[in-house]
C-alpha cells in the first residue's frame, strides 16, 4: 500500500486557482483494472483507490502518512510559469510574424 503526495496543478481550462494549493495524498493502483465482460465497465478490486485525502501542507500529509504507517512518495509541486501577455503587441508596426484575424 503505497501512497503519492502531490499537490494537483490548476486546471487549464480556468484562470484561477482554485483547489490547487492543497497537498493530495492518494494511493497507488495495487491491482491493474479489469474490464468487466458483461457491460464493458472497468471495474476494480481495490477500493483504496477511491481515497482521497487533502492537506494544508505537505508536513501535515507526511505526518498522517507516518502515523498511519503507510509508505509513501512524495511529487514535488511545480509552480505555474506565468507569461507575460500585452494585448496591444498584438497591433504593433515591428512584429517579427504577420498576425492576422
Amino acid at each position: 500500500m503505497v501512497a503519492r503526495i502531490y499537490r494537483p496543478a490548476r486546471n487549464a481550462m480556468q484562470s484561477g486557482k482554485g483547489k490547487s494549493q492543497d497537498w493530495v495524498l492518494v494511493f497507488e493502483p495495487e491491482v491493474p483494472r479489469s474490464i468487466e465482460p458483461l457491460m464493458g465497465y472497468t471495474s476494480s478490486g481495490d477500493m483504496k483507490q477511491q481515497i482521497k485525502l487533502r492537506f494544508d501542507t505537505l508536513e501535515d500529509a507526511e505526518s498522517y502518512a507516518r502515523r498511519e504507517g503507510i509508505a509513501y512518495v512524495v511529487q514535488p509541486a511545480q509552480e505555474a510559469t506565468i507569461k507575460k501577455v500585452s494585448y496591444p503587441d498584438n497591433f504593433r508596426f515591428d512584429r517579427k510574424a504577420p498576425w492576422t484575424h
